[in-house]
């Protein structure tokens, strides 16, 4: 009898410890809990729209709940810090962009974060063609006329950005220096208050990202003399590339991307890069991108997303030098 019982005691042991490992088992599944993609801008700019365009799809793909939570700060800097930190499990990711993760690196020495070594840049969720947008007022047709203007009339001419060192900035500055143009610089805190300042002639132009003008452009609001893209727009059929009016360098689009910590483990990277590649594929996507005029990505593994942003990181720290930028 003693014997059965230890028996049935040892049976009971072994069984409740195959249960014990059943919730590691499951764990090791990734993912299995809703995931957190911060946006490290407030609501309604061009990053916190095109993470609200993915979040859906991407949740029926990867089968659990994705929660966009807005984090701004620090043009940017605040929410990818706060990603750069957290646990790299996969479960906390940053919608990074060239603001993020381009601009205040190379313009806030304290910025707290490197955008290549502190995250696993996962993927390009998008990009963005920056456009040379000016007041409909302003008798500018050509982009000719706009720089023959700038040149003859030095100061005259103010043009806005999202904040001192944002892309915007780094945007004009490179223009001014490709064309000898000189411009007066009128920064506003974040991407709503600019669009306003641009649909009031508060300033006289940006070159921005097109995706928070295009309606206005469509209304007659203002007017887009020309395009940073390597073909011109289906949208804006009549508006000529950079490259076109004789200025190729000028010629790059900006990019909105997903990153999580570095660290995370390899299997969790790829599942977000595979489940992000099959969303932007998709031909709801692809169509609901090109309506907002933003570029569908292309196929890129996370090694060349970093190598890309590495580049990017030489060409505009140049910019940022000549200029003597340093961001507030």
């Amino acid at each position: 009898m003693k014997f059965s019982s230890r028996r049935l005691l040892l049976s009971i042991g072994l069984g409740l410890a195959g249960l014990a490992t059943l919730p590691a088992v499951a764990q090791d599944k990734y993912p299995s809990r809703p995931i957190t993609m911060v946006v490290p801008f407030p609501p309604g700019g061009s990053v916190d729209i095109m993470a609200r365009q993915y979040s859906e799809p991407l949740s029926r793909v990867l089968g659990v709940p994705i929660v966009v939570e807005n984090r701004p700060g620090a043009g940017g800097s605040v929410g990818a810090q706060y990603v750069a930190r957290a646990k790299a499990d996969g479960y906390t990711l940053v919608v990074s962009s060239q603001s993020s993760h381009l601009a205040n690196p190379l313009t806030q020495p304290q910025v707290g974060y490197d955008p290549v070594k502190d995250f696993e840049n996962i993927a390009i969720l998008g990009r963005l063609p920056n456009a040379l947008v000016v007041h409909s007022s302003l008798p500018f047709k050509t982009f000719k006329e706009f720089i023959d203007y700038a040149k003859k009339n030095p100061g005259k001419l103010n043009y806005g950005s999202g904040g001192v060192g944002s892309m915007g900035q780094l945007n004009v500055e490179m223009l001014k220096a490709s064309t000898g143009a000189y411009t007066t610089h009128i920064p506003y805190r974040g991407g709503t208050p600019l669009i306003t300042a641009v649909l009031g002639n508060e300033v006289q132009f940006i070159l921005d990202n097109l995706v928070i003008m295009l309606p206005h452009i469509q209304a007659g609001k203002v007017r887009a003399l020309a395009v940073a893209n390597d073909q011109r727009l289906p949208q804006l059929p009549d508006v000529p590339t950079l490259a076109e009016v004789g200025y190729p360098q000028l010629n790059l689009t900006s990019w909105i991307g997903i990153a999580a910590p570095a660290g995370t483990p390899d299997a969790a990277v790829q599942t977000l890069h595979k489940a992000v590649r099959q969303v932007a594929a998709s031909p709801a996507m692809i169509a609901n991108l090109k309506d907002r005029g933003v570029i569908p990505p292309e196929e890129m593994t996370p090694a060349a997303f970093e190598k890309m942003m590495a580049e990017r990181m030489v060409k505009f720290g140049d910019v940022v030098k000549r200029a003597g930028i340093k961001a507030e």
